[in-house]
């Protein structure tokens, strides 16, 4: 006997979602920043024919970020580039810098200075991996039930873990804590008094998009129709936004899907509330970079306008595009392949048609999936795909041939 099907998604609609969103603007500081760092390379963006012909849609593309800077995730883009930022901000002055060794010398003055963050597992080794890069300690602090992979991968990155009783929200009141002279938090979340780094991280994540608009344009592919991101707090979600429905300009403005685990809708309750709302823990989703119960309240003026949809799906539609990402050859980790999860969610043939019909899912539309992390678990992986997870997404160091 077959497996029974997962159930279908959650679906809201945003009736509060605009094209132009108040305060949305493109910067593309970053991408700078980010090309002075070591083994730089736009991520790959790939298209499946064969998802495309299956969904009845004109073209699919999926962002890999399963290999960015060095680490099998997008994180280190807004960890590298809030820490840059607040490092400046300490100093009360810009810098020249051509390189890490040059920065590594400009922040001296700053000495001692410890990096703190609290994370389920990417954004942590992020901060971990630019705490080495600069020659200073990291504290990096995890909830209970994070993988043991994922905590060791922190620890490679040089940095001191502490696990935290409770959930991901409880480990960043923890580490809010630590905030002093010598100790810069650095966290992808907001809270009252705590918002300034939030906002670099955001604004971090836009090199993916500047670096999407032109593959896009050297593929000969018009800019997306529709987006599908994985939504934690709504950082990436937040970029998106601010990347493709600035308030000011012209251009595209595509319809933007966000995906949550079922049992950590923090962003679809809010926006049905039509206010912040804090989903209890535990989150057991094995989406664990999505297992968070309060949306950051400096991503929410931009997700709660910019969002045209939440959809909360059931763990087995991410194990399902889990697999068929690694058939197209992308190593997607379990909420890396929440964003096509929700697409194929949507698109079975249960689902309701309306929801086909709203979000203009037919034969003209051009889709980009943001596939956010590679194997960060790689025992999990094997076993939800079948195969082993290629050499280089085990890797600790340097991906080979980079």
């Amino acid at each position: 006997m077959s497996a029974a099907p997962p159930p279908l998604p959650e679906v809201v609609v945003n009736s509060a979602a605009v094209t132009h969103v108040a305060g949305a603007t493109r910067t593309a500081r970053p991408l700078a920043i980010h090309r002075k760092l070591p083994a730089y390379a736009p991520s790959p963006l790939v298209e499946s024919s064969s998802i495309a012909s299956r969904l009845g849609v004109r073209r699919v593309w999926v962002k890999d970020e399963s290999w960015r800077l060095g680490l099998p995730s997008f994180k280190i883009l807004g960890a590298s580039y809030a820490i840059y930022c607040a490092l400046i901000d300490r100093l009360g002055h810009e810098i020249t810098w051509s390189s890490v060794e040059d920065l590594k010398t400009a922040i001296d003055p700053l000495r001692p200075i410890t990096f703190v963050a609290a994370t389920d597992g990417n954004h942590g080794r992020a901060v971990a991996r630019m705490a080495k890069l600069l020659q200073c300690p990291a504290k990096i602090y995890v909830p209970e039930g994070t993988i043991p992979a994922r905590i060791s991968a922190i620890k490679s990155e040089g940095a001191v873990v502490e696990i935290v009783r409770g959930d991901y929200d409880a480990a960043i009141r923890r580490s809010a804590q630590d905030e002093d002279e010598h100790t810069l938090v650095i966290s992808d979340t907001s809270w009252p008094g705590y918002t300034s780094i939030p906002r670099r991280v955001i604004e971090g994540y836009s090199t993916i998009f500047f670096e999407a608009s032109e593959q896009l344009a050297g593929h000969g592919s018009p800019e997306p129709s529709l987006i599908v991101v994985p939504v934690g707090v709504g950082a990436l979600a937040a970029a998106v936004i601010n990347y493709y429905k600035p308030e000011l300009g012209d251009g595209v403005r595509p319809i933007v899907i966000g995906v949550e685990p079922v049992t950590a809708n923090c962003v679809q309750s809010s926006i049905r509330e039509g206010r912040l709302v804090t989903v209890p823990g535990p989150h057991h989703s094995i989406m664990a970079g999505l297992n968070c119960g309060t949306p950051s309240a400096v991503a929410w003026p931009f997700v709660s306008q910019g969002l045209d949809v939440v959809v909360a799906i059931d763990d087995e539609w991410s194990r399902r595009a889990m697999r068929e990402l690694a058939d197209i050859g992308v190593i997607s980790g379990e909420s890396g392949a929440a964003s096509l999860g929700g697409l194929l969610a949507l698109c079975d043939h249960r689902a309701p048609t309306a929801w086909r019909e709203r979000l203009h899912l037919d034969e003209n539309a051009v889709i980009l999936l943001l596939s956010t992390e590679g194997a960060t678990d790689p025992e999990g992986w094997a076993r939800i795909v079948g195969r082993s997870v290629p050499v280089h997404e085990e890797a600790v160091g340097v991906k080979p041939g980079s």
